[in-house]
């Protein structure tokens, strides 16, 4: 353990150990990444296989590195309700970037390898943005609601892009991931938002709807979870120096209700108010679960 030393040297120290962990791996994953254009399905799902044991190596590898510079507690419990051959729909509170890297290491090799739905753009990021594509991360294009108005012949066609990403899904167990809140929680974006939640921003029912519309009945389980820093919200450095006192996550998961899967109502609008009603009921539970989860004198 390193953690004995001072925080910006566990940082930098933190910084390189990740950097050169993620550049081995993804340059690894780019060769059956690449041999997966060869259009001979068993070939793909052998190439395909190949890329999950290494994105999932790359993730252990994180855990070492996160294991040698940190002194950080994890308290986890429903971890154990994961399975491998699962399709999951997995949905969280998002208040930092370190949430990506501590639900990662939770569920790698419980789950399937997480998937989230990414800006179009984002693709050309160095290194990682090759190797999001070789995972088969679903790259949107999303348009504004100014811009579909004046080009009204593009609306609908996230939707198209959405489906046909999520197609190649129904033939692996997957875990799709989405931060329903749309951004990170702050102070700020909670008053100017008037949530109604304490701890949580408003949930929005667009991406979790695309899955559910996308998949049909190929997704039976949402995975529920639930992260709690009870030292405070850290920044990603904050997390690389060792800063983070304790981690807590709360997994649960239930059945995805059958009237949510595929697009069964004659209105969008109809459909909207179903997945918000639904989402707001869960985020209810959340709200409360964190009071607990974040108070200093709860025992673990």
């Amino acid at each position: 353990m390193l953690s004995f030393l001072p925080a910006p040297v566990l940082g930098v120290i933190a910084s390189i150990l990740l950097a050169v962990n993620t550049v081995f791996w993804c340059v690894l994953l780019y060769i059956p990444a690449l041999l997966k254009l060869i259009p001979i399905k068993p070939w793909q799902g052998l190439c395909t296989r190949l890329i999950i044991l290494i994105a999932e190596a790359w993730v252990a590898c994180n855990t070492g590195w996160m294991k040698l510079t940190q002194k950080t507690q994890w308290d986890v419990a429903g971890a154990d309700k994961l399975r491998r051959q699962g399709w999951y729909l997995v949905l969280s509170n998002h208040q930092s970037w370190v949430d990506i890297f501590a639900m990662q290491r939770v569920f790698n090799r419980r789950a399937p390898f997480l998937k989230f739905f990414l800006k179009r753009e984002l693709i050309w990021v160095p290194v990682i943005g090759l190797a999001w594509w070789g995972l088969d991360f679903p790259f949107m294009k999303r348009y504004t609601r100014e811009y579909l108005i004046k080009h009204p012949e593009k609306r609908g066609q996230d939707m198209v892009s959405t489906r046909r990403a999520c197609e190649k899904f129904r033939f692996a167990p997957v875990s799709v991931m989405n931060f329903v809140e749309g951004t990170r929680f702050t102070p700020i974006k909670h008053a100017k938002q008037k949530s109604a939640y304490k701890h949580l921003l408003t949930p929005k029912a667009g991406g979790a709807g695309f899955v559910l519309d996308a998949m049909g009945d190929a997704i039976e389980t949402l995975v529920d979870v639930t992260i709690a820093y009870p030292g405070g919200s850290p920044s990603f450095w904050d997390f690389l120096c060792g800063r983070v006192p304790e981690i807590r996550m709360r997994i649960d998961t239930v059945p995805v209700p059958g009237h949510l899967k595929g697009r069964n109502y004659s209105e969008e609008a109809e459909y909207r108010r179903e997945m918000k009603g639904w989402l707001a009921s869960i985020w209810s539970e959340k709200d409360v679960m964190l009071d607990g989860l974040l108070d200093p004198k709860q025992q673990r």
